[in-house]
């Protein structure tokens, strides 16, 4: 009954705020009403997500109100605690039913003991303190995928309006689970030089997964419809809870169709850009009879394929040209798997019109367009033949090396992987688990991955999120994922040669060091597991089969890097071997190598 209370109280408090909004905006209170980008009346703004503090404050200043505005400081406070500054606390007004709400407390608040210290003479200015990491960290629009800060777009304001975008809209709220700290749970592999970020990575890969998909025939345009009744959408979203599916069993369309639509709202792609996105990649398809459409040079022809006047705003256009041609660049340039060979002297060409292209967007509008358009012709000609040089093994046109330089290629493969968390419940796998695992196996030929990465890279993303939720499942399942790690032996010449081949150079205090591709996943998560150990009293007082499960990670992933060797650039120092690291060492008895073959091969240990 109390619940049933406090969602009405919710929803007369929703509605009053609505009321509030429609009478402040249609008045005279405001002098000018600035509409946001593709807004034509206030009937087409959704008025839940302006900030009623924003509008108030213009209000009071008496000048122009920008709606845009006033719904980025709506999200950007949204996890600030709710505050009272009006003043008189007797005061509560709601215009619906006022009598069922209730009269604020009488009681005074208990007394507090304030100890006065001396007063102390100062003799200098006291130092200006810098704000809050925590308050600054609030205020922001956190993103599931992504710690970077992003602003809000015109196509995200516009997929609230659509009817079947619900489910992003949940997919945006913040987890109620209280998140750990991992930032010092980094990967071995280098930064991009072009300062790709994760939203970047994020949704080149769901790019990726698009085209590999089509190329078993799966891709189709759906149809946007906009949404009828959107406050009914909204009300029912109210009452949703984090036990929820995102997408039901019963809501979602059959076969490798729904599998994609619940792709798109587990990496939080909005509609917008999932539709141009599949219309760009069919548009390159045209007139390239027997071309598969995973082996196109996928950012070159979504530049070709896809105009300005796809896009809600110019900004949102040069952000999205921006990535693509960052991705040629990191692909094709900055971390080539295949040598250049003869056409080496083409690079310089290619990085010339990857600026030229950049250029074109601030220069006047026939002209830019002409430039851009005689570069991108340019640009053709020579990255098709770089990206579809034959590596070993490949025959001509077979593979498309674009996005296989090793360390691009992972953090693609990395963000994919990612999908496999409930948005809701990032402790949890989701529904579907099995069924984007085998769909993501279509990436393998882009991406350049085998086996033994797939279960390395699975492994990863599984402890780091294990490390931040504290969730003993996702534990267990890195573990299972360790186990399946084919040790060096296991593996087939081909994999073996390719993954020697992966280095990858990483810049630190004590100078360059280059990491082979085992190394680069299993030493960050030995060296968090050998820190937990060293201090065993602390860490696993209260929860010893946890230990024990660290333990394992611990055992599993030295007895890998046992195999790979140590690689040291010039100007650099060994790497550091922690105590527990030598413990380790010393112990591997026959006891503990017979561990690890039951590890790995449970039926060969117990027939010993």
């Amino acid at each position: 009954m109390e619940e049933e209370d406090a969602l009405e109280l919710l929803q007369r408090y929703r509605r009053d705020r609505r009321i509030l909004l429609d009478f402040i905006l249609s008045g005279s209170l405001i002098k000018k009403v600035i509409m946001p980008p593709g807004a034509i009346t206030l009937d087409d703004v959704d008025l839940d997500q302006v900030s009623v503090d924003y509008v108030l404050g213009c209000a009071k200043k008496g000048g122009m109100l920008e709606l845009s505005e006033a719904i980025r400081d709506f999200h950007d406070h949204t996890d600030l605690p709710q505050m009272n500054n009006g003043g008189s606390a007797d005061e509560f007004f709601l215009v619906t039913n006022p009598q069922s709400s209730g009269s604020p407390p009488r009681r005074a608040p208990p007394p507090i003991t304030v100890l006065t210290p001396p007063p102390v003479p100062v003799t200098t200015p006291p130092p200006a303190f810098a704000p809050s990491p925590i308050v600054s960290a609030a205020s922001r629009s956190e993103s599931f995928n992504s710690t970077q800060e992003r602003e809000l777009t015109v196509d995200d304001i516009e997929d609230f309006e659509d009817d079947d975008d619900i489910e992003e809209i949940n997919s945006h709220q913040v987890s109620r689970r209280r998140l750990n700290d991992a930032s010092d749970l980094v990967v071995k592999l280098p930064s991009f030089t072009t300062g790709i970020t994760d939203d970047d990575l994020r949704e080149t890969a769901y790019e990726v997964l698009l085209a590999c998909a089509g190329a078993a025939g799966g891709l189709i345009v759906p149809s946007k419809e906009k949404r009828k009744d959107k406050k009914s959408k909204l009300m029912k979203k109210l009452g949703r809870s984090k036990n929820d599916n995102v997408v039901t069993q019963s809501q979602r369309a059959p076969g490798l169709v729904g599998l994609l639509e619940t792709m798109r709202v587990q990496m939080e792609i909005s509609e917008a850009m999932d539709i141009r996105t599949r219309q760009g990649l069919l548009n390159a398809l045209t007139g390239k009879v027997g071309k598969r459409m995973d082996t196109l040079l996928i950012p070159l022809e979504l530049l070709c394929c896809i105009s300005r006047t796809e896009f809600s705003d110019k900004k949102s256009y040069i952000r999205w040209q921006k990535r693509q041609l960052n991705m040629l660049e990191e692909g094709l340039i900055n971390h080539p798997v295949v040598g250049f060979g003869e056409s080496g002297r083409r690079v310089n060409e290619l990085s010339i019109l990857l600026a030229k292209i950049e250029e074109s967007e601030s220069l006047p509008s026939s002209t830019g367009e002409l430039q851009r358009t005689e570069c991108l012709r340019s640009l053709r000609e020579i990255a098709i033949p770089l990206a579809e040089r034959p590596a070993r093994g490949d025959l001509t046109g077979e593979v498309c090396h674009w996005a296989d330089g090793y360390h691009l290629n992972v953090r693609l493969y990395e963000k994919l992987l990612l999908s496999v968390f409930d948005v809701l419940d990032e402790g949890k796998l989701t529904e579907e688990v099995e069924e984007i695992l085998e769909l993501l196996k279509s990436t393998w030929r882009v991406l350049g991955i085998t086996e033994t990465m797939h279960y390395t890279c699975y492994a990863w993303v599984l402890f780091r999120q294990y490390v931040i939720t504290s969730e003993q499942g996702m534990l267990q399942h890195a573990i299972d994922q360790l186990k399946k790690i084919p040790l060096k032996e296991q593996r087939g010449p081909q994999e073996r040669l390719h993954l020697k081949s992966l280095l990858s150079k990483v810049e630190a205090e004590g100078g360059s060091q280059s990491f082979s591709f085992l190394r680069s996943f299993l030493l960050p998560i030995q060296k968090w597991a050998d820190k937990q150990l060293g201090d065993y009293h602390l860490h696993f007082a209260e929860c010893p089969v946890m230990m024990e499960n660290v333990v394992s990670v611990a055992m599993l992933a030295r007895r890998l890097l046992l195999e790979e060797p140590e690689m040291v650039n010039l100007h650099s120092h060994p790497t550091y071997e922690t105590k527990s690291s030598k413990l380790f060492s010393e112990i591997l008895t026959p006891e503990k190598e017979l561990f690890f073959k039951f590890t790995h091969n449970p039926e060969t240990a117990q027939n010993k």
